[in-house]
């Protein structure tokens, strides 16, 4: 209780008229936010042009369920190595490799003609844009104070899902009129244009920065210690130590942060995948009310996010982290729980449809909080804990297109799979209560 006060004081006391001032940082949420929207502009559109690929290529609904599945994969395996670049080397220079080498990997897609190239090429994608995430949570933790870390990553995740919600649209417009070859081909060439302008603007340090002037950079680094350290470390601004690796695999509350967001994502990959099978073939929609359905969940969510981002700012001011946090994770993902559950209970098919469009949104209120409680026990190794906390969120989302496809298959249930997801969120529900956003990774526990 201590802690949580002293904290509630310092996020009050940090200015004499206690208000936000306006500077460059803003730019820096501009920056994420199109950077989210191109991020899944190009991880999305193939679901649009899937049909087409299958027939042109000549792929069965299995192979291109790994073709699917080969991106997820590798953006799985290179979560943590891209995090962990960003600690060293900045994220100026990472995302920028980043952006360039997924950019570059969207448009070889229109290449392949045949399956095992095809393959090679989405896995290869998805080596490329792992780290995106981590890296530009990595800039916020230098940018941006406590008080409004919350809020960028909301705004950070609006991107991402309209991005997700407008990418089918788009794709099949491009399709329609060019070619599925041709749509990969303009998707992967807006990313060029986003890296060119982040490396042109953006420093690792704000302080570097010449459109920050003292104000702003008193406001962004009121949180930041500035006393030397025993060891002779300068501060969390100055020079980092070593990656202290020993502590992060041994560390109890990365690992339930790492499982509560499994839990997260193995529920998001469902609607990546699956749901608009199970909207048209399962529950009988039209095609264009099935497309419309599919998209309600990614708008409400995108919406969520933003509350989600300004609510776990606002609680962390007003009652600490712990509330801000580890709470509303615990009632955005229980709720989450019961909304996929009550589904499965109604005959209705448009409720059916809301209330699983529901579950997202409740789940996406605490996705700033996920995100936030990296950079709150992270500090200077905010990329890596990013890194391995997306790392097992899209191990969950590799996982579920092929439970969900084995419970069809092996007992023709639809119902089933709802089942694991609401059980899967209520045990992610459970976790963070153990998440403890106060203990530091550059901390012992």
């Amino acid at each position: 209780m201590a802690i949580a006060t002293k904290r509630k004081l310092n996020f009050a006391d940090t200015t004499p008229s206690g208000l936000s001032p306006p500077g460059a940082r803003h730019s820096v949420l501009y920056f994420a936010f199109s950077l989210s929207i191109v991020t899944y502009l190009d991880r999305v559109c193939i679901s649009a042009a899937a049909p087409f690929m299958m027939q042109d290529l000549g792929l069965s609904v299995f192979e291109m369920s790994i073709v699917f599945s080969a991106f997820t994969l590798a953006y799985s395996l290179f979560e943590v190595p891209s995090g962990w670049m960003g600690d060293i080397f900045g994220p100026r220079r990472v995302l920028t490799r980043i952006v360039l080498w997924w950019s570059a990997f969207t448009m070889l897609t229109a290449i392949p003609r045949s399956f095992p190239s095809l393959v090679a090429v989405r896995f290869l994608f998805g080596a490329g844009e792992a780290g995106a995430f981590p890296n530009m949570s990595r800039a916020f933790s230098r940018w941006f104070p406590l008080v409004e870390r919350g809020q960028a990553n909301g705004i950070l995740f609006l991107g991402s899902r309209l991005g997700g919600a407008i990418a089918p649209a788009l794709a099949l417009l491009l399709i329609r009129h060019w070619g599925w070859r041709a749509s990969f081909c303009v998707f992967g060439a807006v990313g060029l244009f986003w890296a060119l302008l982040w490396y042109r603007w953006y420093r690792d340090e704000p302080s570097q920065h010449p459109q920050v002037g003292k104000v702003e950079l008193s406001w962004i680094q009121q949180d930041t210690p500035q006393v030397n350290s025993a060891d002779g470390v300068k501060t969390d601004a100055g020079e980092r130590k070593r990656i202290p690796w020993r502590r992060l695999v041994t560390s109890r509350n990365l690992y339930t942060i790492c499982a509560m967001y499994f839990a997260f994502g193995y529920g998001l990959y469902f609607y990546f995948t699956w749901l608009p099978t199970y909207l048209i073939k399962v529950l009988g929609f039209s095609a264009l009310a099935g497309g419309l359905f599919a998209g309600l969940p990614l708008l409400l969510a995108g919406m969520a996010d933003l509350l989600g981002g300004w609510l776990t700012d606002r609680l962390a001011r007003a009652f600490g982290l712990r509330i801000a946090r580890s709470w509303l994770g615990f009632f955005s993902f229980a709720a989450c729980a019961v909304l996929l559950l009550t589904s499965t209970q109604i005959p209705d098919r448009v409720g059916k449809a809301v209330l699983i469009a529901l579950a997202l949104a409740s789940a996406d209120l605490a996705l700033s909080a996920c995100w936030a409680v990296c950079l709150d026990v992270g500090k200077s190794y905010a990329g890596i804990v990013t890194g391995f906390m997306n790392t097992f969120g899209n191990l969950g989302g590799f996982l579920l297109p092929m439970v969900v496809g084995y419970a069809v298959t092996r007992w023709n249930s639809w119902t089933l799979p709802f089942y694991i997801s609401s059980a899967i969120y209520a045990m992610g529900a459970l976790c963070w209560l153990g998440v403890d956003p106060h203990a530091r990774i550059d901390h012992p526990e």
